[in-house]
């Protein structure tokens, strides 16, 4: 018993020493930042906060629309996947997991290849004599890249939910009398919860702390909370301004994984 418990603080140690490094240190930093000016203690940098409620306010409303729409694609591509033969499931697996391969600069350069204004799908557009398309530098375009960047995120946790949900459950149902449409919002939505509530938060967060997207596929024009936090923090005098923004930032993910963890259960969606 002992040698078990000795090997296991052994193998936790790894990562228990990962996490101060590199969570928890940083964290005491932007904390030490946040609340100091010239090395003294100080909250005159909390009533900037003001100055950047417009950038907050374009944050949440940017990252909760792409939430949105991720969640009102994946659900149903996330069905259909659960629903379909396994050869069919591997293959839409591969193909959703096939873009996540390759680096997010990556994705989004070739995202910015083909919706620029002299990109391959405006350029299609001129040589049939129609207007190009401004989606670069737009709200749409930053959208758009929240949504394909992070579809994955949404898809996986809501399919894993769905395969876990017993047949019988459905088949109860319409021996009950329930028709398709109810079977769905009162058998399968409700079992299936904790998938959403997992795909929601992992598609949200890293939407609301996203820059380079918005750097990019905004051309930017757009400034974002990611954005204002880079920009702060490039400029030594200006650090605790970031970290004031950090500190919000991360107390926002913070509730959001805490909400998370309180609709999931240990049956679906994934646990961060």
């Amino acid at each position: 018993m002992k040698k078990g418990s000795l090997f296991q603080k052994m193998a936790a140690a790894p990562h228990i020493v990962w996490m101060v490094l590199f969570i928890v240190a940083p964290m005491l930093f932007v904390l030490y930042f946040a609340f100091t000016e010239d090395g003294h203690f100080s909250l005159s940098n909390i009533s900037t906060l003001s100055q950047y409620g417009n950038v907050f306010v374009l944050s949440i409303a940017f990252a909760l629309i792409a939430t949105v729409i991720c969640l009102l694609i994946g659900y149903p591509l996330a069905y259909f996947m659960a629903r379909s033969k396994p050869k069919t499931q591997k293959l839409l697996m591969v193909l959703i997991m096939l873009p996540m391969w390759c680096n997010l600069l990556i994705r989004t350069y070739a995202l910015m290849a083909l919706l620029d204004n002299g990109g391959l799908l405006n350029s299609f557009l001129e040589s049939m004599g129609l207007d190009k398309l401004r989606i670069v530098g737009s709200d749409f375009g930053v959208i758009l890249g929240m949504v394909y960047d992070f579809l994955p995120y949404m898809v996986l946790p809501i399919f894993t939910s769905i395969t876990k949900l017993d047949k019988r459950y459905i088949e109860a149902a319409h021996d009950l009398g329930c028709n398709n449409i109810q079977t769905m919002t009162k058998v399968v939505l409700p079992l299936t919860a904790s998938g959403i509530v997992s795909g929601v938060t992992m598609v949200f967060v890293p939407s609301i702390s996203t820059f380079y997207i918005s750097q990019k596929l905004g051309a930017g024009k757009i400034d974002l909370i990611g954005d204002t936090i880079e920009r702060l923090f490039q400029n030594t005098s200006t650090y605790n301004v970031g970290a004031v923004i950090s500190l919000v930032m991360m107390i926002l993910i913070l509730i959001s994984v805490w909400i998370m963890n309180k609709f999931s259960d240990d049956e679906g969606g994934v646990i961060i």
